[in-house]
């Protein structure tokens, strides 16, 4: 009979931790532009960030320069725009996991 209650709990432990844990992050639209020109940011370039609830955050994960001209007329140097985005706040920075710049209008 412990041979048989051994047997299932080893079972039960082996397939709970083979089970994928990964939980899907709910994206959310955030404001996104240079950190330094548009959010007033202290850093020594122009790096991206995103503003949440009100509190700008540089990106790690994907960078200014893959997202277009920065310098452009409708750039994040010179314009806030919005962004779809996951991720998560650590250690005061946005590490996206997703990050898909939204189209104007």
């Amino acid at each position: 009979m412990k041979k048989v209650l051994f047997i299932m709990f080893l079972f039960i432990g082996i397939t709970t931790q083979a089970q994928d844990k990964k939980t899907a992050d709910k994206p959310q639209i955030v404001e996104t532009a240079c950190g330094e020109c548009q959010f007033g940011m202290k850093g020594k370039s122009c790096d991206l960030a995103v503003r949440i609830d009100g509190k700008p955050y540089f990106v790690d994960g994907t960078t200014i320069d893959e997202h277009g001209d920065a310098h452009a007329e409708d750039g994040f140097c010179n314009k806030i725009r919005k962004a779809s985005v996951t991720g998560k706040v650590e250690n005061g920075r946005f590490k996206a996991t997703s990050f898909t710049l939204i189209k104007e209008k």
